[in-house]
């Protein structure tokens, strides 16, 4: 096997995926949202695991097709993160602003059929990162390698198919992930945007009538302020500075305080939500199926954490534990994801809005809890941006003389921002931004290439018709999401809202 590298002091990893990030900094605790920027770019990884081949080259089997646990083997990294913070990592990997939107998507899906297809797409996201740890165990057997990031797996994956023009242009595969990627990082920055602006309009616009009392039953008239537009624009210049931020020291700091004021407001939601549900009865059971692919966006986008698996399994100082580790953690987040998708629809019913910060009174105590979550979401806009930035700029940096590499440095992050800020200006409704994003790249890295990635990689080695059904059937249930999802998001974009000047009514 080769040697494998050793890891440069003071080395930094950084993984994207949606949602509350921290920076991996050497001999500390690292998040899922930290270990991956450069998953891309597996060379640079400094990884220590790898798997051990069986007689016949293939991965030995274990629980639901991982590697069995006797194949792992671990060289050095004796600094590796433990099963519970790995745990940790997972959960927080699939948690973010997309939590936020599922009390929408359950409306939008009905309170009966909402809660038992979040329950189906949290199995096939688990199913779907199961092959991809399966897959890149593999390609680790088969090359060599100490790591496989999901850009070289699909690539290795259409080398092995059985199509010779997918083998000669197996490089796309890597191009394609790559390309989903960046997509996907920059679609949650948008959602940032429209966000921040959103819930920074709603305090102000409240101001004057904020008063102590969380259990008033009144509508709050609110007061005219500017277009969210503008509110998304005035938030340009405050980003731009953010991102000019590289040292991946500063941001940790900055990612701790996101989750601390992120943890603090998901606290005060829930209490508030457990406080008072009303009678379910007028609720629909099943919602109107020209609604239900805007469910699918919004909890796709959810459930889009598939890139973090394989640097935590890689990270951990005994990777035989993953497997429990995958099941548990991301049965904690399909528990968090439909009962707080449910149980917030059965508190606001009709007047559930696209985040659920939206419908909190405006009291004090809970006007605290849009600006802690805003002040989350703004800090995790830097962790979120790293990852296209770090694909992008270093490529364009290599080509121009070192003394006007920072500018140029700058001035790309400064331009990817403003293509943030445009998008986010051009669809400013969170609802539909979400659901845009999911359906569009989520949708492609969660569900429709790991099943296809099964396929090409083991079909050679003689695959059971059925678990080609299987792959087959999540791949076009994922594209028809995609495609619905796409169409019907953009169909209600180009339906004028109903404008609302006053505030949901506080029940």
């Amino acid at each position: 096997m080769a040697e494998p590298k050793k890891p440069q002091a003071g080395s930094t990893e950084v993984t994207p995926v949606g949602s509350i990030e921290l920076v991996a900094l050497p001999d500390r605790t690292v998040s899922t949202d930290t270990m991956s920027t450069r998953r891309l770019r597996s060379e640079d990884y400094n990884d220590y695991s790898s798997t051990e081949a069986t007689p016949d080259g293939s991965p030995p089997e274990g629980i639901n097709g991982f590697a069995a646990p006797s194949a792992y083997q671990r060289f050095g990294e004796s600094n590796g993160t433990t099963w519970l913070q790995t745990l940790i990592h997972l959960v927080k990997g699939n948690i973010g602003t997309g939590l936020l939107g599922l009390p929408l998507a359950v409306k939008n899906a009905g309170i009966v059929l909402g809660p038992l297809s979040l329950l189906v797409m949290g199995i096939a996201a688990v199913h779907c990162m199961g092959i991809l740890v399966k897959c890149a165990h593999h390609f680790c057997n088969k090359y060599q390698r100490p790591f496989v990031d999901y850009g070289d797996a699909v690539m290795y994956g259409l080398e092995a198919s059985p199509i010779a023009w997918l083998r000669t242009h197996a490089i796309w595969g890597r191009y394609v992930v790559g390309f989903f990627l960046i997509l996907t990082q920059l679609g949650f920055c948008c959602v940032y945007f429209v966000f921040l602006a959103d819930n920074l309009k709603q305090v102000i616009s409240a101001a004057n009538g904020t008063t102590n009392d969380c259990h008033s039953n009144k509508t709050t008239v609110l007061t005219p302020t500017m277009d969210s537009r503008l509110f998304i624009l005035s938030l340009l210049p405050f980003l731009v500075l953010l991102v000019y931020i590289q040292n991946l020291k500063f941001l940790a700091i900055f990612s701790m305080l996101a989750n601390l004021a992120m943890l603090s407001s998901l606290l005060m939601i829930n209490w508030y939500i457990f406080t008072g549900i009303p009678d379910p009865s007028n609720l629909p059971l099943v919602a109107g199926w020209k609604t239900y692919p805007l469910f699918f966006g919004t909890a796709i986008f959810a459930f889009e954490g598939i890139g973090v698996v394989l640097p935590l399994e890689n990270k951990m100082k005994n990777p035989r534990q993953f497997p429990v580790v995958l099941y548990v953690g991301m049965a904690i987040v399909t528990i968090l994801y439909i009962s707080l998708g449910t149980l917030g629809y059965l508190r606001f019913g009709a007047s559930i809005r696209a985040s659920i910060t939206l419908n909190l009174p405006d009291c004090w105590l809970y006007q605290s809890v849009k600006l802690l979550y805003s002040i989350g979401i703004f800090f995790t806009y830097a962790l979120q941006f790293y990852v296209p930035a770090e694909i992008i700029v270093p490529g364009a940096v290599s080509q121009v003389p070192a003394h006007w590499a920072l500018w140029v440095n700058l001035l790309l992050r400064t331009c990817l921002v403003c293509v943030t800020c445009l998008l986010a200006i051009l669809i400013p409704r969170l609802d539909i931004v979400i659901s845009l994003v999911g359906s569009v790249s989520s949708s492609a890295l969660a569900l429709i290439i790991p099943p296809l990635l099964e396929i090409t990689t083991y079909y050679s080695d003689g695959l059971h018709p059925i678990t080609i059904a299987k792959d087959i059937l999540i791949s076009v249930l994922g594209f028809v999401g995609f495609v619905v999802g796409t169409y019907e998001s953009l169909w209600a974009l180009a339906t004028p809202p109903i404008s609302n000047t006053t505030s949901a009514l506080v029940q």
